[in-house]
C-alpha cells in the first residue's frame, strides 16, 4: 500500500509555519466546553461561553442596521419591489436606495458575478464616500472590493514579497493577519515595537532603528503596516503622528499599507480619525509620491457584519503597469461577494439628514457606539483594579490589552506545561470562567512582557458578570502561585 501521500513532513513548510492566536488553541478548548455544557448541563462551574476573544459583534447580541439590512433584502430579493405592501414594510429611502443599487448590476442579479474590481456602481458610491470623508478625491478605478479586509491584505503581501529577503514592517503588538499572511507568502516580518509607557506611541526612531537593522541583514524592506485605531492595543494616533509616518515611507520608499478597519471607533472627544489618503494629501503628495493602500471592511465600525464579509481597499500611488497586476491578481478570484459589495457601498454612504431613516439609523449608529465607549471604560476600570495588572486606555477598535505581572510561580507551572505563561493564565480563566480571552503572545510583545487582549463587545448587561468572574480567578490564581 502506497504511503499517505499527505503529512506534516510533506505539506507547505510555510502552512506549518503560519499561526493565527486569535482562533487558536484556547478558542479550541472552548468551543469543546461549549459543545460539553450543550450535552451535559452543569458540568463546568459556568453556564456559557462568553467569547471575547475576536472582534464579531453580532455574535455577542449586537444588532445590525436596520437600513442597511433593509437594503439588502430589497436587493436579494428584488420583486417584493414592486409590492404594494413593501412600502408599509419598509423605510422609502432604503427602497428607492435598493432601486439605485440594483439599477448598477447587469441583469439585477446578485447572485451573478461581477467585475472582478466590484460593481462600478458601487465603487462609484465608495468613492464618493471617500472624497466627502477625506476633502480629496477618489478614483473608483483605485478601489477593488473584497470579502473582507484580510483577502486585500493577502492580495498586497502576494504582490510586495519575492522571497524571505523581502521585509514588511510590522507593529509588535500587532494583529495576527499579518505575521500569517508574511509568513504564508514566504517572507520575513521586521517588527517595530509601540511604547506601552505612552499609550502604545509609534516613534518615528524606532521604525528607523528597525529598518536599519533589517538592512543591515540584507533584508529589503518593502512596506509598512499601521494599523490606526489600532489592534489589539486600542490607541488612535495623532494627527501630527501620522504625518511623520507619511514623510518616513516617502524618504525611505516604502509602501504604506494603512489598516483603517476601525475608522468609526473613536471613543475619545480630544482625537479623532484622520485617513493617511488624507494626511498625505493635505501634505501635499500626490499619486507620484507615494504609494499607500488603504484597508476598510463591513465587519467593525458600528455595524458590525462580519458574516457578510465585505470590505475594500484603495490603492494609490502606483503604475498603470503595477494596477493591471493587482487587477490580474482580483480577478483570479472572480470577485467579491455581491451582498458585502453593496454593504460596503452602504457603510461609506449611509442614510443623510432628511431622509426618513436618518434619525433612526443615527439612534442605532450612536447607540451602539456610546455603548462600545462605556463598556471599554468599565473593563478599563476593571483591569486596572487587579493585582499586578495595568491597562491602557482603549481610544479606539474594539480590544483592550492589558499587562499581567505574573507571579514567579505561575510562569514556572507556564513552562512545565510547555506553554508561554498568558497563554497558560488564558487557558485557566477559561477553565474557571468560561470567558475566552488571546494570550498576548499571539500578538507579540516586548520579551518579558505578559498580556492578553479582550475584546469590548459582550453586550452592556454581561458586563458585571465579566468583571465579577475575572475578578474572583484573578484572585485566586495570584494566591494559588504566589508563593
Amino acid at each position: 500500500m502506497a504511503p499517505n501521500p499527505v503529512t506534516l513532513e510533506t505539506i507547505n513548510p510555510k502552512v506549518l509555519e503560519c499561526e493565527y492566536a486569535v482562533r487558536g488553541e484556547i478558542v479550541t478548548l472552548a468551543q469543546q466546553l461549549q459543545q460539553e455544557l450543550k450535552e451535559n448541563p452543569g458540568s463546568h462551574p459556568f453556564d456559557e461561553i462568553l467569547y471575547c476573544n475576536i472582534g464579531n459583534p453580532q455574535s455577542l447580541g449586537q444588532e445590525p442596521i436596520t437600513f442597511f439590512r433593509e437594503v439588502l433584502a430589497l436587493c436579494d430579493h428584488p420583486t417584493i419591489l414592486d409590492r404594494s405592501e413593501t412600502q408599509g414594510l419598509f423605510s422609502s429611502d432604503a427602497i428607492e436606495r435598493a432601486w439605485q443599487i440594483l439599477d448598477q448590476i447587469p441583469g439585477r442579479a446578485t447572485g451573478a458575478y461581477s467585475h472582478s474590481q466590484g460593481i462600478k456602481g458601487l465603487r462609484d458610491a465608495i468613492a464618493a464616500g471617500i472624497e466627502a470623508r477625506d476633502g480629496f478625491s477618489a478614483d473608483p478605478n483605485d478601489i477593488f472590493l473584497t470579502d473582507g479586509a484580510s483577502p486585500a491584505v493577502h492580495m498586497m503581501m502576494q504582490l510586495l514579497i519575492r522571497s524571505e529577503k523581502d521585509g514588511i514592517l510590522c507593529p509588535i503588538p500587532q494583529y495576527p493577519l499579518y505575521s500569517a499572511s508574511i509568513t504564508l507568502h514566504g517572507g520575513t516580518l521586521v517588527p517595530y515595537y509601540l511604547d506601552e509607557e505612552t499609550g502604545w506611541g509609534l516613534e518615528i526612531s524606532e521604525l528607523k532603528k528597525q529598518l536599519e537593522a533589517a538592512q543591515s541583514k540584507g533584508i529589503t524592506v518593502r512596506a509598512l503596516v499601521v494599523i490606526n485605531p489600532g489592534n489589539p492595543t486600542g490607541q488612535v494616533l495623532a494627527e501630527a503622528n501620522l504625518r511623520e509616518i507619511v514623510e518616513f515611507c516617502k524618504i525611505e520608499g516604502l509602501v504604506l499599507l494603512a489598516d483603517e478597519v476601525y475608522q468609526e471607533n473613536v471613543y475619545v472627544s480630544h482625537k479623532e480619525f484622520h485617513s493617511f489618503k488624507k494626511i498625505s494629501r493635505s501634505m501635499g503628495y500626490g499619486e507620484k509620491d507615494i504609494s499607500l493602500v488603504s484597508f476598510q471592511s463591513v465587519s467593525k465600525g458600528y455595524y458590525g457584519e462580519c458574516g457578510k464579509r465585505g470590505g475594500y481597499m484603495e490603492v494609490t500611488g502606483f503604475s498603470p503597469e503595477i494596477m493591471e497586476q493587482i487587477y490580474k491578481v482580483a480577478s483570479v478570484n472572480l470577485c467579491s461577494n455581491i451582498s458585502g459589495q453593496i454593504l460596503a457601498s452602504l457603510v461609506m454612504n449611509p442614510p443623510k439628514v432628511g431622509e426618513e431613516s436618518y434619525e433612526s439609523y443615527f439612534a442605532e449608529k450612536d447607540g451602539i457606539l456610546s455603548s462600545l465607549a462605556r463598556r471599554a471604560k468599565t473593563l478599563e476600570d476593571a483591569f486596572n483594579s487587579l493585582e499586578g495588572v495595568t491597562c491602557n486606555k482603549a481610544e479606539g477598535a474594539m480590544y483592550l490589552f492589558p499587562r499581567i505581572q505574573l507571579p514567579q510561580n505561575a510562569i514556572k507551572a507556564a513552562e512545565a506545561a510547555k506553554m508561554a505563561p498568558d497563554a497558560f493564565y488564558a487557558r485557566r480563566l477559561l477553565n474557571a470562567t468560561g470567558i475566552v480571552v488571546v494570550p498576548g503572545s499571539g500578538f507579540g510583545q516586548v520579551p518579558g512582557t505578559w498580556h492578553f487582549r479582550c475584546t469590548i463587545l459582550p453586550q452592556e448587561d454581561k458586563i458585571p458578570a465579566i468583571v465579577s468572574r475575572l475578578t474572583d480567578f484573578h484572585k485566586s490564581f495570584m494566591d494559588e502561585f504566589r508563593g
